[in-house]
């Protein structure tokens, strides 16, 4: 199961964005839903009024939705899980969506996330993992959660899986601060490459790498314009570029060439 809920744990709207395109490309169907009355201030987050489909008015409440899509490839069955941070009653919302998980036959919960961080955007974009569960550490490669501090409902959901005994872990992509407003379409690639490294299943990206490229070239453009923000990149750049990085160790650049392998082979018929 892969879950993103818009709000606290969502800067550029990365996550939950890529839940949305893996919605799309992997043809989902719904299949439940989360009651909004249970777990939503509707000052906080109010419903939408609006034409449906045969032009008569409609209201859209904030709900959770689940969807199940079946890859391509492999054929794995995964859970698709895209909401709002509710407003109360968290552990009774984590209680439901794990008890629908679990009717589903889910044994493993990725939680996707997206922080505000001082990272450049000139350089790939960091997508963190980590798990509370050593085994899954262990069988994974990820790091351990040494975050200590206020948390969102992708915390609180990762922390619930594990107590059940599901496989439980979390993805995070830094989105550079300075350009916070979404779209962040080099963010949301850059979880959805670490989404095919976790399932081994390539994701078809339709015209997100043209999207992330045009999104590049206009933060670029604002950066030139403005000598604060271009000084200010700089400086990220190279705080970034002498400190160690992952991103481009050769196990990296292997796994970035077995996908495009994968995705040329399919596009193939091979």
């Amino acid at each position: 199961m892969l879950a993103a809920f818009e709000g606290w744990n969502d800067a550029g709207s990365a996550a939950t964005t890529a839940l949305e395109h893996l919605h799309d490309v992997w043809g989902a169907e719904q299949v439940d839903e989360l009651d909004p009355e249970e777990y939503h201030d509707f000052q906080v987050n109010r419903p939408v009024v609006g034409l449906g489909p045969d032009g008569t008015r409609e209201i859209t409440w904030p709900t959770t939705a689940v969807a199940v899509a079946t890859t391509p490839r492999s054929g794995r069955q995964v859970v698709l899980v895209h909401g709002i941070e509710p407003s109360m009653r968290w552990r009774r919302y984590c209680g439901e969506l794990l008890d629908i998980a679990a009717g589903l036959g889910v044994r493993t919960i990725v939680t996707v996330g997206a922080l505000l961080a001082d990272v450049p955007h000139t350089r790939p974009i960091p997508v963190n993992a980590t798990s509370e569960d050593a085994h899954v550490r262990e069988l994974m490669g990820l790091e351990p959660n040494t975050y200590e501090g206020p948390t969102g409902i992708v915390g609180v959901l990762q922390h619930e899986a594990a107590a059940r005994g599901m496989q439980a872990l979390s993805l995070w992509a830094a989105v550079p601060h300075y350009v916070a407003a979404p779209p962040s379409p080099k963010a949301t690639l850059a979880i959805l490459h670490r989404i095919e490294a976790l399932i081994g299943e390539p994701v078809p990206l339709a015209e997100l790498p043209e999207d992330a490229t045009a999104w590049q070239l206009g933060v670029d453009e604002l950066a030139g314009e403005d000598s604060e923000i271009g000084e200010y990149v700089r400086q990220l750049e190279e705080a970034k570029d002498t400190a160690e990085l992952p991103e481009a160790s050769g196990e990296a650049i292997a796994q970035e060439f077995e996908r495009y392998l994968r995705r040329r082979d399919k596009g193939t018929g091979g």
